[in-house]
């Protein structure tokens, strides 16, 4: 009993841990941020996955499911049910967690053509203070690229 309370105690710690590093993991924080500036060349609507894996479905479903295992049977058959019971309630939990809140969102892919000529696309949420012809600002770089029009 003992030893399966204990990898019952460092499975969940395991996955609590993991949890809480996939939430922030983008390293960001203070510091710089490169501006570019340019004229909107074209703006198309399309969709844009979310990245709400946070593991909190996993986590709750995990718990649930061990609570669930520990009313049945007793002895090393309750240890069991209680382990298969927290396995199967944390895949439950992050099937129902990425169903619910990981579905895609009405997004623009914005195209720039910046100072030096070159085109920027940049894909984000709808915006709809942008319209083509705008001069506008691209803030940050990669996934964190944002477009925002000049004066704003």
């Amino acid at each position: 009993m003992k030893t399966v309370l204990s990898w019952m105690t460092v499975t969940l710690a395991m996955v609590l841990i993991s949890a809480c590093a996939a939430v922030g993991s983008s390293g960001g924080g203070a510091g710089e941020m490169e501006i570019r500036s340019g004229k909107i060349e074209q703006i198309t609507l399309t969709q844009m996955q979310t990245n709400h894996d946070s593991g909190v479905g996993a986590v709750l479903g995990g718990l649930g499911g061990l609570g669930i295992g520990s009313l049945i049977g007793r002895g090393t058959g309750r240890d069991v049910a209680m382990v298969a019971g927290a396995l199967a309630g944390a895949v439950g939990g992050n099937y129902a967690e990425k169903k619910k809140y990981d579905q895609p969102v009405e997004a623009q892919q914005i195209i720039v053509r910046v100072k030096s000529g070159v085109l920027v696309s940049v894909t984000q949420p709808i915006n709809p203070a942008l319209g083509k012809g705008m001069n506008v600002y691209i803030e940050g770089s990669g996934n964190d690229a944002r477009v925002v029009p000049q004066g704003s």
